[in-house]
């Protein structure tokens, strides 16, 4: 099974792939990147509304270039990593253009897995798990639990 941070990894990983990114660098930056996406998804889903946020930007609704949470996402990865490099502002105008690309790319592995036509908590559940929808208590209770914490 694999966890958000994973996914968010996978997609670090995949869009981070074409950049030149300086080898003495480089674990900072892609860890930094995947932190600093988690971050922002985790500090969206715990204000008012933050679910429905995510929810249209998996979905499309919201393009990545224009949600808050690229560009909080962008804020913690210039402030809490890029800012401590020794980069040119041309490397972290070039490191900040994944963000958007990172986030976008969510949407494509967080999918509608239980056929409802929306992403919602149980997709994202269900995508964590790499199955499709299915009749399971511990699933079942995972989504009541996250539903509850996130204000669902």
């Amino acid at each position: 099974m694999a966890s958000i941070t994973d996914l968010i990894m996978q997609q670090v990983q995949s869009v981070a792939g074409g950049t030149e990114i300086p080898s003495n660098i480089k674990n900072t930056v892609l860890n930094g990147l995947g932190q600093s996406v988690l971050g922002s998804l985790t500090q969206t889903a715990s204000k008012a509304g933050g679910v429905e946020e995510i929810k249209n930007l998996v979905n499309g609704k919201t393009s990545a270039a224009n949600s808050s949470v690229t560009a909080l996402a962008g804020n913690l990865f210039n402030k809490n990593v890029l800012s401590g490099l020794n980069i040119n502002s041309g490397m972290k105008t070039s490191l900040l253009a994944l963000v958007p690309s990172v986030v976008g790319n969510l949407g494509n592995v967080i999918k509608d897995r239980d056929g409802d036509g929306d992403v919602d908590l149980n997709d994202i559940i269900l995508s964590l798990k790499g199955g499709s929808a299915g009749t399971s208590s511990l699933l079942g209770a995972a989504s009541s639990i996250l539903g509850s914490f996130l204000k669902k």
